[in-house]
């Protein structure tokens, strides 16, 4: 996986930059929309609206998503990428986003915590095996149901 920074400890940082024929050119803050569309304040309006209305049903499906079986924080973060589209305030939320996962991601490849986490997975299963199996010593391996008596 690559987190942009090469170097341990080194965290690498979501840049608004894009590469444009080998050179960088800073992608600016607001509307996307297509400039015969911005020229027009009541197009330009409307476009807005159905832009909100549009991420607005994405996200929602997201926040369903959420307790049921589906990828909800996949589609919510969907929906603000589309909000990001015309909106200051999602491109924003999106960019704080993407640091922090980039932040979590280059913590998460610490060879420290590498090393805790996979103790503490081990620690636990083995209190999950030695209960189990005071269980299965103490009550043994009883069905809930009677397939005999039916």
């Amino acid at each position: 996986m690559n987190t942009g920074s090469s170097e341990p400890g080194e965290v690498a940082m979501a840049s608004n930059e894009t590469e444009v024929d080998g050179a960088k050119a800073e992608q600016g803050l607001g509307s996307r929309a297509p400039a015969f569309i911005q020229a027009r304040r009541l197009l330009h309006l409307s476009w807005q609206v159905g832009v909100f209305i549009i991420g607005l049903a994405v996200v929602g499906l997201g926040i369903v998503m959420l307790p049921l079986p589906g990828p909800g924080w996949v589609v919510i973060f969907g929906g603000m990428a589309i909000w990001a589209t015309e909106f200051v305030w999602a491109q924003l939320v999106l960019r704080w986003t993407k640091r922090k996962v980039t932040e979590a991601a280059q913590r998460a490849l610490d060879p420290k915590v590498r090393r805790r986490n996979i103790i503490l997975t081990s620690i636990g299963l083995v209190i999950v095996a030695v209960l189990g199996g005071i269980y299965l010593w103490k009550f043994g391996l009883v069905m809930p149901w009677k397939i005999k008596d039916q």
